[in-house]
């Protein structure tokens, strides 16, 4: 039976592994500078390990935080293994403080683990990663595989398969789709042609079969067949396939088995923590909404009469239209005028608006001696207040605390292919492109970039570090508009 790679955290089990035996190394060292002990030999410490092992184990699997790390660059490495051991410290002295146990131990000493953790940590992770690069996996038995190609691709296609040690295949014998006078290519014999590699692979000692030619061609697919009669496990490169990039895997739909290629994709743990987060956020953000309604509404409304809450339509994931809910903090004929500021956009291409001072705002106004007078709606809209109500639309999930700013209908209507791809998460109402300053980034192409970015890299710790640093610019006013 064909035993399939692991996927998720457990697809690295071995980083997995040797980060927990680091860990437990950094902490023994550390109980030995500041205590002159091993931490095993008392029941207290003994606890301590136990909740570090725990704390690392959560973070690996809930974060995900070795996705990638084969691929990772060693300075990129060095960031993501500071997050990690970060990650882990809060987790332990969280659990500690909150079962009131952390007066038992020594702060020093979570401070030393931390230090030797991310050293350790990071020099392992490295050396590890040299050892696959250049033997494979020492773990994993080599999985023998016949390769079916075509002449004018083989060699580059075997270099690829023989230069991914890490995977565990050992390609042994290579099969044409056409005749050839070749004997070996890239130093893999040609076992057998086209018309008899069925018998071949019938009487040979093979694995799996590795298939990189169009299924179109009458002989691919009678082999095609003959594996599936044969029970031997078939790897077939859907061709164009991997211009979409690294998201894809398989699935089933309608019953039949398909190749889904996504920008990135979540996990139900993954989308499950983002919704109670959202909830959560929600529900605090909707308390302080209807606090600032109570306090800016009856200003709003003896200043500019009309409704103190205004809903506007926007455009959602994948396209999805729904209505998002603001403190009103322009004037009731704010669209009408739209029209005949456009030639102060700030965005040259029309893209988005924005004005450096906008006179739809209420209480904004241009004086006679030229000076510029603003009032309550250019408060609220400094400090994000506009904004509060937003947290009902996380209740109702047509909106996420972190995502990509929904575009107006109009908006929409102008975009090109690739900013759709903005589209393409649940919207939120803080993202990566509010928290580099929004005030001062007037290309639209740089918030496609940056809104792509965050969709590309999303994980729950990402947005956890977005509501953050928006915590900062709100208060901060950076970058309000």
């Amino acid at each position: 039976m064909y035993k399939r790679n692991a996927q998720g955290w457990s697809k690295h089990l071995d980083f997995f592994i040797i980060d927990e035996i680091v860990l437990q190394v950094a902490f023994i060292i550390a109980t030995l500078i500041r205590m002159n002990i091993i931490p095993y030999t008392t029941a207290e410490y003994r606890s301590l390990a136990i909740v570090l092992f725990l704390s690392d184990a959560l973070v690996q699997m809930l974060f995900n935080t070795m996705h990638n790390v084969i691929k990772r660059s060693p300075l990129r490495e060095l960031w993501e293994t500071c997050k990690h051991c970060v990650m882990v410290f809060f987790g332990a002295t969280a659990y500690l403080f909150a079962g009131q146990t952390g007066e038992s131990y020594s702060r020093l000493v979570l401070m030393y683990t931390l230090g030797f953790h991310i050293v350790i940590g990071y020099l392992t992770r490295l050396s590890w990663k040299q050892i696959l690069s250049s033997v494979g996996t020492p773990l994993r038995n080599k999985i023998t595989m016949i390769a079916v190609l075509n002449p004018k691709y083989a060699e580059s296609t075997l270099q690829r398969l023989m230069n991914s040690k890490v995977e565990g295949y050992q390609v042994i014998g290579v099969i044409m789709d056409q005749e050839t006078d070749l004997k070996e290519i890239a130093g893999v014999p040609v076992v057998a042609t086209i018309d008899n590699a069925a018998d071949y692979l019938c009487r040979e000692w093979v694995d799996s079969i590795y298939i990189d030619c169009p299924s179109t061609d009458p002989k691919i697919a009678e082999l095609m067949e003959a594996c599936r009669q044969m029970a031997l496990p078939l790897h077939y490169h859907v061709p164009g396939m991997g211009i979409f990039g690294e998201k894809q895997f398989v699935e089933k739909i309608g019953g039949t088995t398909v190749l889904t290629t996504t920008i990135n994709y979540a996990t139900p743990v993954q989308n499950l923590a983002k919704r109670c987060l959202d909830i959560l956020g929600g529900i605090v953000g909707s308390i302080l909404a209807l606090i600032a309604i109570a306090i800016v509404g009856p200003i709003i409304k003896a200043q500019s009469p009309g409704p103190i809450i205004f809903k506007q339509e926007r455009i959602g994931q994948n396209g999805k239209r729904f209505y998002i809910y603001k403190i009103r903090s322009m004037y009731m004929d704010a669209e009408e005028r739209k029209k005949e500021l456009m030639a102060q956009n700030r965005v040259s291409d029309g893209m988005m608006f924005k004005m450096d001072f906008d006179p739809r705002i209420i209480g904004n106004k241009i004086l006679p001696d030229g000076t510029k007078k603003t009032g309550i709606g250019e408060f609220i809209r400094k400090y994000s207040i506009d904004e509060l109500p937003q947290f009902f639309c996380t209740l109702l999930s047509t909106m996420s605390l972190v995502g990509t700013r929904p575009p107006t209908p109009d908006e929409w209507e102008k975009y090109a292919y690739h900013h759709r791809a903005r589209l393409a998460c649940k919207p939120g109402i803080t993202g990566m492109w509010q928290v580099s300053g929004r005030s001062e980034i007037t290309d639209f192409e740089q918030v496609v970039k940056l809104d792509t970015e965050y969709i590309t890299n999303w994980s729950f710790a990402l947005d956890i570090k977005i509501l953050f640093k928006t915590i900062w610019v709100v208060f901060a006013r950076k970058g309000a508009m």
